[in-house]
């Protein structure tokens, strides 16, 4: 069996420990990785053993979960793989935006060593996701520090750049696909009404109106988009 195959299960929590602390800004601790993966906190205690025990991850004090440069170097390997993929379903089979993550997921552990660098050269190195996350380069030179305003922290009447958008809820990017709500879109914040739980933005022209929990999965740049 290669050797990616065999490593599915903690490869899956190294990436979502990453994407939790680099792509979200969370302190990763082991109740929201059980939230995150929809498993039960003892089989996560479990595996963290396991992690521990094979260098990839400490746990501090507070109980927060860090990623070793093992660890680190392993989960920006998959990420890469799991980008990569995003780009190769989107941007070469055409298969629609909002199932891109789910379809890159069952790709990513199929991708080894041989055929990533051919896939990275083929698809012209990009450089972002279909949903605005950096593709980790070659070798790994650490994580992006990435801007983690969202739209839910914004004040009425501000414009903004889509930066990124939550990838792991098909049916939320179903959602933003709907209502052209993707990385480079500009918005315009023109209402906040927090005893509804709902903001109103105008998305390159349309009218949209949200729950703030879904405004808080858009993570944004202020400013303008480049004509």
């Amino acid at each position: 069996m290669p050797k990616q195959l065999s490593n599915v299960a903690s490869d899956d929590y190294l990436t979502t420990i990453y994407r939790l602390h680099v792509d979200e800004g969370f302190d990763v601790i082991a109740v929201r990785l059980a939230d995150r993966l929809e498993i039960t906190p003892p089989s996560v205690a479990g595996m963290l053993k396991r992690l521990q025990r094979d260098g990839l991850v400490q746990v501090d004090d507070r109980k927060v979960i860090h990623l070793t440069p093992e660890g680190l170097r392993r989960a920006e390997q998959m990420v890469r793989r799991h980008r990569l993929a995003e780009c190769l379903i989107t941007n070469v089979l055409k298969v629609p935006w909002w199932r891109a993550y789910a379809e890159a997921h069952l790709l990513e552990h199929g991708i080894s060593d041989v055929t990533e660098p051919y896939l990275y050269e083929t698809l012209g190195r990009p450089t972002r996701s279909p949903f605005g996350y950096p593709v980790p380069a070659p070798g790994g030179n650490g994580p992006k520090q990435l801007p983690m305003t969202t739209l839910a922290d914004m004040a009425q009447g501000e414009t903004v750049i889509v930066d990124r958008v939550f990838e792991e809820d098909e049916q939320l990017l179903q959602f933003f696909d709907e209502e052209g709500i993707r990385p480079g879109a500009s918005m315009t914040l023109d209402a906040v009404a927090p005893y509804r739980g709902t903001v109103t933005a105008k998305v390159d022209g349309r009218t949209v109106v949200m729950g703030s929990q879904v405004a808080s999965q858009i993570w944004v740049t202020r400013g303008h988009a480049k004509k």
